[in-house]
């Protein structure tokens, strides 16, 4: 039976890693570019800037950070390091969910035994995923506590939605969607809303199946929104667009860190914030990829609702102590100056077209905007 059994690597500490998906971008068109293979040459022995799926698209990893202020020095670190390199190779860097003009068939995937496997059996879904997104882990002292946290998540989703919400554009048009990137990213068949899982038990009996069944390879390649992460010993998300600027990366990694913490003294005192039927999720994950901040979420079975704004405003004030536990309050006071002032990533996104209708002007100020947050190395 310990054959079957899929350990959990504890993390008696809420420790955070951050994980970043960046575009490879043309300096001169700004079109997506396959500066990949490039880039990473320069790379060969760091474990921080990796290959992605797409040739136009590198990762950049944190290590695992105590705080926040962790995560923003090594962010700033790799982050800086891999631009300087993109440049003197002739491209830039961008952190956007989605390309608003380059086409997703013109991308080739990275030549790896791996992501060519997974090509082989997606085929289609897998090709047009042109999209990047931020990963946010936190450390959680057992797989029965993640699954626990990992549920309790699932009323957040619209929320971490809301405010990443960074891809408007798609193809060379506007979709009307807030994130597209998420409908895009929901064709998987492994992907989306994580189902509402009794136990660990439930989980490792899951894996399982999907592996014996030769639906997956590894449980690496079950992607919902919410996800225990066995090996690191995590609970991550990963449902957030990529966002502009370093600043706002480490927002959204404040944020989930002291979600999950709050959702783990739920357990250790006995207790579990009350759960949404699976239904009201997906509806309530939906109207906030449609709508963004705009949306209005239902809240119980009598189909009340409540605005994204005032549930945010709502949690936000409840995290409020464990962010100053954390040290992270000025990260959780940016979301709600976002979600007042209206100035989400996507919001951003359309104002800026609409003053030229130019899509480049999009670009232009994502490669500033990640930029911004750089300082000057030694």
């Amino acid at each position: 039976m310990s054959r079957c059994k899929i350990f959990f690597n504890s993390s008696p500490k809420p420790t955070i890693g951050v994980e970043v998906e960046l575009q490879i971008l043309d300096n001169e068109t700004f079109e997506l570019a396959s500066g990949a293979g490039d880039i990473l040459s320069e790379f060969q022995d760091n474990l921080h800037v990796k290959e992605e799926l797409l040739d136009s698209i590198i990762e950049i990893n944190t290590g695992v950070c105590k705080n926040v202020s962790e995560v923003i020095s090594d962010l700033t670190e790799y982050i800086q390091k891999a631009s300087i390199v993109a440049e003197k190779k002739g491209y830039s860097l961008a952190s956007i969910a989605t390309h608003p003009f380059s086409k997703w068939k013109d991308q080739s995937v990275t030549k790896s035994e791996r992501y060519l496997h997974f090509l082989d059996r997606m085929q289609w879904p897998l090709r047009r995923l042109l999209i990047t997104g931020v990963h946010v882990h936190v450390g959680v002292e057992s797989g029965e506590k993640a699954i626990a946290i990992c549920n309790g998540l699932t009323r957040y989703i619209p929320m971490m939605i809301g405010l990443s919400a960074n891809s408007p554009f798609f193809g060379g048009e506007q979709t009307g969607l807030a994130s597209t990137r998420t409908k895009i990213f929901e064709g998987l068949p492994t992907a989306g809303l994580p189902p509402l899982l009794k136990n660990y038990s439930e989980f490792q009996k899951f894996m399982r199946t999907l592996q014996k069944a030769k639906s997956i390879d590894s449980i690496r390649e079950v992607w919902w929104d919410v996800r225990p992460h066995p090996g690191f010993g995590t609970v991550e998300i990963r449902v957030f667009d990529s966002v502009p600027s370093i600043p706002e990366m480490a927002n959204l990694a404040a944020l989930t860190q002291c979600l999950v913490v709050a959702i783990s003294e739920h357990y250790d005192e006995g207790s579990q914030p009350p759960l949404l039927d699976s239904w009201v999720l997906r509806e309530n994950k939906w109207r906030s990829t449609r709508y963004g901040l705009d949306a209005d979420l239902i809240i119980d079975e009598m189909g009340h609702q409540q605005s994204l704004k005032s549930f945010i405003f709502e949690t936000l004030d409840k995290l409020m102590p464990i962010a100053k536990t954390l040290e992270c309050e000025s990260q959780l006071n940016a979301l709600a100056e976002i979600a007042e002032n209206n100035t989400a990533p996507y919001q951003r996104q359309i104002r800026a077209y609409e003053q030229n209708k130019d899509f480049t002007d999009i670009m232009k100020n994502a490669i500033v905007e990640l930029k911004s947050g750089f300082e000057v190395y030694a």
